[in-house]
């Protein structure tokens, strides 16, 4: 239909308003200032409401603008009544009428009353003036008839309230003239209407009254203070021409130094003094002169050092210009406020560090700026550095060494030298002298160890890194550079460069070949470390160089042979039983170690299960008995690995003959021997005997000689030696003497044959990163005597020395002080060194630089050809700037810098400056004074470029004007010596002279002046000096003539009006007033200003010369819709003028419109029906018109809507059913948008919570719910947690949980279970039995707290787990008696054939019921299996003849559970067709009479035991006859650390092996008493950490090789002897 949306809101508005009507204004009128509470009239009455329902309607004033409440309802009796303080002014201002707008709003229905009050005015203010007096002040020649404007009173009430009119106190001098403003306002004049005379009386005093036409009348008074200005024709006078003052230097900032006075004859302005100094100069900055009570004060710094007196001119000047001098000298007394300063002349840096004692290295000079007393000063230095200081010449000191230097104990000296002066306090400074000691090539290069070990792996790489050598040399730079090389020799026959390399710079070492342990194991090459000094110096050391083996050789069998076609056969004969010996392989290796174990491997054979080979003692035995099926020929291949990584093996083969004589052997084609003799057997036991008897012997001899050899000079040292730990490499160390120490750990031995100690050092591996190599051997600092006596002294050196003795005697002797005797022998050496004259010279300032002042050399009689040598200078006694120098060639004295005499001495007649004259060797000190004289280069100048005077055209005749005084920095003749005018009709110039000599000038009036004819005068004044040539300096003198003041500024026009919009920015122009006068100069000078302060004036600023009218606040149209001021124009003197200025405001959508909650139900019950309403909204908006129409609305997503209601009200109204389990809160947000352009919006969020109401049961998370327990569980054990929810709040949210009633077994089901109430959680009441039941279900019931209550139930199952807890029961046989479970077993049976059946069951379930079957002991092993699940006992071969007739065997039963249980049954088996054959059944036992076996294990216990008690008596005969041997390594225990050990197995005793688990090493030394063993953990066992170690005592083991002094090869000789008796010994055993 095209219609806008704001049509169909505003005609939806007019159909509730035509529900809602609303009522006609009720007005009322009250005087302002009514009392809290008094009633403006009945509301109820006066709009026909009933009274006793305004309380339930919620009836309640409002403003429209929601701002002070300033009238309420009193809801009993519907009177209104007044609730805030009603003040017309501050409410409406000026304003005519003045509305007060109140709303009466009452709600269920919603009405709006609308209320206009109208505030009348009363007298309650009186009429005041903006200040509490006015103060005038009048010349006393003022004419008859001049009038003076009075400032207006102001009174807040209007119309007949406000003023009406002035009165003036009656006096003989003024009249009132009272004057109506544009705007009625009225304002009033003072005349003179008779003229004033300062000298009948100074001062007036009238009293100006304003008063209102209010009932009563109000009134104000002002004061009127009229001062006569006097006629100005005095000049002030000092009190003295010359003021003097002494003043301490340092003196605070504001200390009073002197106050000097002048007094004027004159009143008033004329009067007054300002006190000045005359012109501006350095004084200024140091003093300061109070222009009102001539106190000179200090402003800055005093320093009596730079200025000891100070000279100023003062002025002193009355109000009009009028001005008299004086000079003030102020005298600067010392202060010892300058600590004293150490100047470095000369240094000698660095020294040699052989300089002999008593060399001069520098030259001190000390200055003081204090004078007498306090600039004498001490001068010392620290007690413990090897020099002294000597004094010199005047404040000059010598630095002398006192001992020998030695750059390598002390390479840089900080001396501290102190300086204090005689002052007091006493005041001291330092200086520290950096002295650096030069290197001499002392010191030959060290190394950081005796000697070094490298341990390199065989077959390296060519060029792989050894090891480093290091070596320091503590001298400097190239002294200290060390250069590395290898010095000749020869390993193994070739030069041992063929072999290594040395890095020359970084001392590297590396190989230069690769290296075969094989063929040497170690070498040795000496290394040079050279200097690069000059000339160089050197050390060497020795370098040994160890060779680890690597794994590069395969296994050799030895035996059987594998050259040729022979086939090795042994017999096995058929009677063998299981573990006989049939055979042994026997194989070396030719590397050591780790690499040379051997291992042995059965690899292939024809029936695997007969034979079996020892894994370390290559011994072949029998698995099992031999039997009749056995195939009689047997071949084996065997497998020899080694330890090594990666492991090397070789094969051979085995054949065997299962026979017992060789004739059974059908064909011996391809296996025979050569050899056939029926008695092997008988010679080989003669061949055994014979080789072990001829090893015996030998070793008897070896023992022999090692008993008879005499004592050996001693190998090593004696003492303990801490060895570090360190990470060890994963290599096995050996044991049994046939390796060699680990290679982690190898150590080298320094020493000489001989000697009782020596340095013992254990180096890590090339490849570990251990300990850092920073031991070095340390050497005794030597001391150095302070000699003297070889110093060159000159004779002055000597006699200095004697009176140095004198008076060190005196000071002990006869108690003379520290200083006196110093300054004694300070007075000595200035006797030795005699000062000269002074030289004196007379130069011109400004003379250029390197200009010749005199030949000081020729007038000191000094050669000038060895100034230069003795380093001549010249020096200054303050060390400021070196304005002169010396010519070392010529010894002409030089300008150096520029000299100006007006920088050094200012305005002192005399100007010296002193400089000295310094030689070393000897020291020699001379003063030059040279004085400077003055040139004329400086022309005269004034202050200023111009002087500006405005002089009044009234001026008299001969008035005087005094001009500043021109300045000249030159003195004397060349100084200002005179002034003149340029020529003119109206001035002439009157020269005068200063006390202190210096001229200025006055101005003399000659002619009167006239404006009209010339407005400005331009004269040019010229100063003079005396000099040659006459320099002159002009300033130019500007005279403006004032005019007489004799009109008033007039506006342009009597009213201004302007158009702003509200919100304009700061500084935007309103308008531009103006106003003319017809007078010029000050008169003519139009100020602006508003009339009176008022609020317009924060608003906006009148720019008091342009007239412009500026924004300078914030303009509002809702709180000023207009302005109304009154603006002034005044000229220099006071003339005014007055005009209106009316600024219209034009309103600006500016303000957004605010929501106001007027009433709200929350919270909201949840059950509550559509269409009810919740909350009463107000919008406003400050704006007017169109600006001010508003749109309301909120969100679409509520079950709300909003309602137009009264006016600018809104009703909030539901609009759906409410749940608060849904949505418990709304935030419904409220926007309001005004009509304006652009348009503005507010919003405001209103939060409504919906109340709860018990309409929801609890509900269980889940449907069912299920525990599972274990059996056996303890009593209150938790099963499970049940969990309901409730969405409702609170009470009717809470749930409490209860079992419902019911039986499990017949038992209460709470006798099983119980619930917690608050958390669901269910807890077992007693231990549960599996085997009793195995699942049984409760009925849980949750129930909320609401009103009524609310409830739901929920099943829990409860399943028991089975637990292991019963062992299996044998079933089969019964174990119950003694009695013997017997089965036959046939004879005939071959392998596999069943025998019988263990049967066991067990009570529990599931994997602990499931059984295994094991035999645990039997009479012979291989002959029954059972099977594992079955129970089965079954054959595993077929039935022998040899097969004993009765067997045992023990079966266990075990279950699967954790842990796992078990029983165990015997079962008898009888191996026979017929029980008749069986001659008894009590006893089963075997029967064996096999003689032969009887003689084998005899005649083996035989040849055992003898052989152990040989060696036995052989050990302990040694240990007997040992005598004290030379020790190979060291005494004292050595803490080896742990290491990681392959999984390997370590062979001991050749027939068995140490457990994988637990590895060990021993690290013991031959010869030791002690020794360390520590336990290991094996590579993949989680056991104790490696880090243990096992102390054992002496006692403990027997030291076997303690005490033999022989080399590592033949120990492992003697146990290759050993292992070979031992395997012939089994070997014939078997």
């Amino acid at each position: 239909m095209g219609y806008s949306r704001f049509t169909l809101h505003y005609g939806l508005a007019c159909v509730f308003l035509a529900l809602h009507p609303v009522y006609g204004d009720v007005s009322y009128s009250i005087p302002e200032e009514m009392k809290r509470g008094s009633v403006i009239g009945n509301i109820a009455k006066d709009l026909g409401l009933d009274s006793g329902r305004l309380s339930a309607r919620k009836a309640r004033i409002d403003t429209e603008d929601n701002n002070v409440q300033y009238c309420g309802v009193n809801l009993n009796t519907g009177d209104l009544i007044v609730q805030e303080r009603i003040d017309r002014e501050g409410l409406c201002a000026k304003r005519a009428s003045c509305v007060l707008k109140q709303e009466l709003v009452l709600e269920n229905p919603l009405e709006l009353h609308r209320i206009n009050v109208r505030i009348q005015d009363i007298n309650d203010n009186s009429p005041q003036f903006k200040e509490e007096s006015l103060r005038i002040e009048i010349r006393e020649s003022a004419d008859k008839g001049e009038r003076f404007l009075l400032g207006e009173a102001h009174d807040g009430d209007i119309g007949e309230n406000a003023v009406q009119g002035y009165t003036l106190q009656q006096n003989d001098h003024f009249k009132l003239n009272v004057n109506t403003k544009s705007g009625g306002r009225k304002y009033c004049e003072l005349v003179l209407d008779k003229e004033l005379d300062r000298e009948d009386k100074k001062e007036l005093t009238l009293l100006l009254t304003a008063f209102d036409g209010g009932s009563p009348r109000r009134s104000g008074t002002v004061v009127i203070h009229v001062t006569v200005l006097d006629a100005n024709d005095n000049v002030p006078v000092f009190s003295q021409t010359v003021y003097k003052a002494s003043l301490p230097e340092n003196s605070p900032v504001d200390t009073l130094v002197i106050t000097v006075s002048a007094a004027d004859a004159d009143e008033g302005l004329n009067s007054e003094i300002t006190f000045a100094f005359d012109h501006v100069s350095d004084e200024n900055n140091v003093f300061s002169l109070h222009s009102k009570s001539g106190e000179v004060r200090v402003s800055g710094a005093i320093d009596y050092e730079r200025e000891s007196s100070y000279e100023m001119q003062i002025s002193a000047k009355d109000g009009l210009g009028l001005v008299s001098y004086a000079t003030l000298i102020i005298e600067i007394t010392d202060v010892n406020d300058n600590a004293p300063v150490i100047y470095l002349k000369s240094l000698t840096n660095p020294i040699p560090e052989n300089v002999s004692p008593g060399t001069e290295v520098g030259i001190i000079n000390v200055q003081d700026r204090d004078s007498e007393t306090n600039r004498q000063v001490r001068c010392s230095i620290q007690q413990n550095v090897p020099f002294k200081l000597v004094p010199s010449i005047k404040n000059y000191y010598s630095l002398v060494s006192t001992g020998q230097l030695d750059r390598e104990l002390v390479s840089d000296y900080n001396i501290t030298i102190t300086a204090t002066d005689e002052g007091s306090p006493p005041l001291s400074s330092s200086k520290t002298v950096e002295l650096s000691v030069a290197d001499i090539n002392d010191n030959p290069p060290v190394f950081e160890e005796q000697s070094y070990s490298a341990y390199v792996s065989e077959n390296n790489k060519p060029g792989s890194t050894l090891c480093s050598v290091t070596a320091r040399d503590p001298d400097w730079r190239q002294n200290g550079t060390v250069i590395y090389s290898l010095l000749a020799g020869e390993v193994n026959g070739a030069p041992v460069s063929s072999y290594v390399s040395v890095n020359g710079d970084t001392g590297v070492i590396h190989a230069v070949r690769s290296f075969d342990y094989e063929q040497f194991r170690s070498f040795k090459v000496a290394v040079m470390a050279r200097d690069n000094g000059s000339p160089p110096l050197s050390s060497n050391v020795s370098v040994r160089v160890f060779i680890s083996d690597v794994n590069d050789n395969s296994p050799q069998i030895l035996y059987p042979a594998p050259e040729g076609n022979s086939f090795m056969t042994e017999l096995v004969p058929k009677a063998a039983h299981g573990g006989s010996l049939v055979s042994k392989v026997i194989a070396v290796d030719a590397d050591s170690g780790q690499n040379a174990w051997l291992s042995y491997h059965i690899v292939k054979s024809t029936d695997p299960g007969l034979f079996t080979i020892g894994v370390h003692s290559g011994e072949i035995r029998t698995q099992r008995d031999i039997s009749e099926s056995d195939s009689m020929k047997q071949n084996l291949i065997v497998a020899v690995k080694d330890n090594g990584q990666p492991s090397l093996s070789a094969t051979c083969s085995m054949y065997l003959l299962i026979s017992d004589n060789l004739a059974e052997v059908p064909e011996l084609k391809d296996i025979s021997y050569d050899e056939k003799n029926s008695k092997l057997t008988s010679y080989l036991i003669i061949a055994l005997v014979s080789v072990s008897t001829f090893f015996l012997t030998f070793i008897i001899i070896i023992l022999g000689v090692r008993f008879c050899r005499r004592r050996k000079p001693r190998l090593l040292f004696d003492g303990a030696v801490a060895i570090p730990s360190a990470y060890l490499p994963p290599n096995y160390a050996d044991v049994d003497g046939t390796g060699t120490l680990r290679s982690a750990y190898n150590y080298d031995a320094y020493l000489t044959t001989g000697s009782r100690t020596s340095d013992f050092k254990f180096v890590s591996s090339y490849n570990d990163n251990t300990l850092p190599a920073d031991q070095t051997l340390r050497k005794s600092p030597s001391d150095f005597a302070e000699v003297f006596g070889d110093c060159d002294d000159s004779p002055e050196d000597y006699l200095a020395i004697y009176f140095s003795v004198y008076v060190s005697f005196l000071a002990v002797t006869m108690g003379y002080s520290r200083f006196t005797l110093r300054f004694g022998l300070a007075c000595v050496f200035l006797a030795l060194h005699p000062v000269y004259g002074d030289v004196s010279y007379s130069i011109p300032e400004e003379m250029k630089r390197g200009s010749v002042i005199g030949n000081i050399a020729k007038d000191l009689g000094l050669d000038s050809g060895r100034l230069s040598a003795r380093k001549a200078r010249i020096d200054t006694e303050d060390n400021n700037v070196q304005y002169c120098g010396v010519n070392l060639n010529t010894g002409d004295l030089i300008v150096q810098e520029r000299i100006d005499r007006e920088g050094l001495c200012a305005k002192r007649a005399s100007c010296v400056l002193k400089q000295e004259l310094v030689l070393e060797n000897p020291l020699e000190l001379h003063r030059i004074n040279i004085r400077i004289q003055d040139i004329n280069d400086n022309s005269p100048q004034f202050k200023e470029e111009s002087l500006n005077f405005e002089i009044r055209e009234s001026a008299d005749k001969g008035a005087r004007f005094p001009l500043d005084e021109a300045h000249d920095g030159d003195i004397g003749e060349n100084a200002v010596q005179s002034y003149s005018l340029q020529q003119n009709d109206h001035f002439k110039l009157n020269v005068k002279t200063k006390g202190s000599g210096r001229k200025y000038g006055e101005l003399v009036l000659d002619k009167e002046l006239d404006r009209e004819d010339k407005k400005e005068l331009m004269l040019l004044l010229t100063a003079f000096d005396g000099g040659s040539p006459r320099r002159s300096g002009t300033v130019v003198i500007h005279v403006t003539v004032l005019d007489a003041n004799d009109n008033v500024p007039v506006f342009s026009q009597t009213v201004y009006k302007a158009s702003l919009p509200e919100n304009s920015p700061v500084d935007t122009v309103v308008l531009t007033v103006s106003a003319t006068d017809a007078d010029e100069g000050i008169n003519g000078e139009v100020i602006y200003g508003f009339d009176d302060v008022s609020d317009e004036n924060q608003v906006f600023s009148l720019n008091s010369k342009t007239g412009e009218v500026k924004v300078a606040g914030s303009i509002d149209y809702e709180k000023e819709s207009s302005y109304e001021m009154q603006i002034s124009a005044k000229d220099g003197l006071g003339l005014a003028s007055y005009a209106t200025l009316i600024i219209e405001i034009t309103d600006v959508n500016d303000n957004a419109p605010v929501i106001y909650l007027k009433s709200l139900t929350n919270p909201i019950p949840e059950n509550v029906s559509p269409g009810t309403e919740v909350g009463i909204i107000n919008v406003q908006d400050r704006d007017s018109e169109t600006n001010r129409q508003v749109r309301c609305s909120i969100q679409q997503n509520v079950p709300f809507k909003l309602v137009p209601s009264i006016k600018n009200y809104y009703s909030l109204v539901s609009t759906g059913q409410l749940d608060r389990e849904l949505v418990s809160d709304y935030n419904i947000t409220i926007t309001a948008t005004d009509e304006g352009s652009p348009p503005l919006s507010s919003s405001k969020t209103v939060q409504l919570s919906v109340a709860d109401i018990n309409d929801n049961p609890p509900v269980f998370e889940e449907q069912s719910y299920s525990a599972y327990v274990s059996e056996n569980n303890k009593p209150g054990s938790t099963l499970c947690s049940v969990t309901a929810r409730d969405p409702d709040w609170r009470q009717n949210g809470t749930v409490i949980y209860s079992l419902l009633a019911g039986e499990v077994n017949g038992a209460p089901v709470s006798s099983y279970v119980s619930v917690n109430g608050d958390t669901g959680v269910i807890h077992a009441v007693r231990s549960l039995d599996y085997e009793q039941f195995r699942s049984f279900k409760v009925a849980v019931m949750a129930r909320d707290n609401g009103s009524p209550p609310l409830s739901s139930n929920v099943s829990v199952s409860v399943f028991i787990s089975d637990v292991n807890d019963n062992s299996p029961q044998i079933l089969y046989p019964a174990p119950e008696g003694n009695s013997f479970m017997t089965e036959l077993v046939p004879k005939a049976a071959h392998g596999g054939s069943l025998v019988s059946k263990v049967i066991a069951v067990d009570a529990d379930s599931g994997q602990n019921a499931w059984l295994s079957y094991h035999i645990v002991k039997s009479a012979d092993p291989g002959l029954f299996t059972i099977g594992v699940h079955s129970g089965e006992i079954r054959t595993q071969r077929d039935i022998s003849e040899s097969d004993s007739m009765k067997q045992n065997l023990i079966v266990a039963v075990k279950d699967n559970g954790q842990p796992s249980l078990s029983a165990t049954c015997s079962m008898y088996l009888l191996i026979s067709d017929n029980l008749a054959e069986v001659p008894e059944l009590k006893d089963i036992s075997y029967d064996e009479k096999n003689s032969k076996l009887t003689s084998y294990l005899i005649i083996a216990l035989v040849s055992v035991s003898t052989f152990f008690l040989t060696f036995i008596i052989i050990i302990l005969g040694v240990r007997f006859c040992r005598r004290r041997k030379p020790r190979l390594l060291f005494d004292g225990a050595v803490a080896i650390p742990s290491a990681y050990l392959p999984p390997n197995y370590a062979d001991v005793d050749g027939t068995g092996t140490l457990r994988s688990a637990y590895n060990y090493d021993a690290y013991l030394t031959t010869g030791s008493r002690t020794s360390d063993f520590k336990f290991v953990s094996s590579y993949n066992d989680n056991t104790l950490p490696a880090d243990q170690t096992l102390r054992k005592s002496p006692s403990d083991f027997a030291e076997v090789f303690g005490d033999c002094d022989d080399s590592p090869e033949w120990l492992r000789w003697f146990d290759f002897l050993l292992n070979g008796l031992s395997v012939l010994g089994r070997h014939d055993g078997s």
